[in-house]
């Protein structure tokens, strides 16, 4: 079943999280927290939201979001900051659903976008993106500044 998370699925979603991060080389990076996912997704102001997948009491995909604003469009869209489905569970359409699942929240609330980042290595993925309509934004370059940088930064 796919559905908005409630409370509750917090430690599901950060499973997925952390499966998410190992598939993605990166398996000590994550710091997220069942406490912080709480606070983010179903605290007094949540900024963050998720669908997820349910199978059998299990949450086997994700699709964590949240807004963003063109000043172009003069619109909000979503950001997709994780998309995750077990990799058991492939394949029977969860990851589409979750898709399509947020462009219906787009085309509901007339948000103009839904974006995401997608690492170059990633075929599998960038094939199941492009058979789904995407297209690559290839003249922008993602940007971040973190850690040191980032203190010094607010320092200024």
């Amino acid at each position: 079943m796919l559905r908005p998370a409630r409370p509750g699925d917090e430690s599901g979603i950060l499973a997925c999280i952390v499966a998410l991060a190992v598939y993605e080389r990166e398996p000590d990076a994550v710091e997220n927290t069942v406490e912080a996912l709480r606070e983010a997704l179903f605290g007094a102001d949540p900024r963050v939201f998720a669908h997820v997948v349910e199978r059998e009491g299990d949450i086997v995909g994700i699709a964590v979001w949240f807004l963003t604003y063109s000043t172009w469009t003069g619109r909000h869209g979503i950001w997709l900051e994780d998309l995750f489905v077990d990799p058991d569970r492939r394949g029977h359409g969860y990851g589409r659903a979750l898709l399509a699942s947020l462009a219906a929240v787009c085309t509901e609330r007339g948000y103009s976008r839904l974006e995401w980042t997608v690492l170059d290595w990633n075929a599998p993925s960038i094939a199941f993106y492009r058979a789904l309509g995407a297209e690559p934004m290839e003249e922008w370059t993602t940007q971040r500044v973190t850690g040191e940088a980032l203190s010094a930064l607010a320092a200024r």
